[in-house]
């Protein structure tokens, strides 16, 4: 079975985020830097105004961060787990059902897209 814990990542762009530097990650995407920050630790941070459009979310741990008003339609959220996030006016993809969502919020479960 894979560890599923949530990583914290030497990654710079994921560092930038971890710092909550919006304006140094959203210049550098702007520049068309990627990321992939499947698997790792977002617990507890403020990721409201950052460029978050196309990662790769899947598999990452976002406790209690907020995500208000984000739009994460085009990000893949597959096994992420949101619980306690504040998630008011924020975007998710349609392949996440409304019910995916509401469990991850209330009891940290593991969200799935639909088949």
């Amino acid at each position: 079975m894979k560890d599923r814990k949530p990583k914290i990542s030497d990654d710079p762009m994921y560092l930038l985020i971890r710092n909550e530097d919006k304006d140094e990650f959203n210049h550098r995407r702007a520049k068309g830097e990627e990321c992939n920050f499947s698997g790792l630790d977002f617990r507890g941070l403020d990721i409201r105004g950052f460029n978050l459009e196309n990662i790769n979310f899947s598999n990452s741990y976002f406790r209690m961060a907020n995500l208000s008003g984000l739009d994460l339609r085009s990000c893949n959220l597959e096994g992420a787990s949101i619980f306690n996030a504040d998630i008011s006016g924020t975007f998710f993809s349609t392949d996440l059902h409304p019910e995916e969502i509401k469990l991850s919020v209330e009891f940290g479960t593991c969200m799935r897209n639909k088949m």
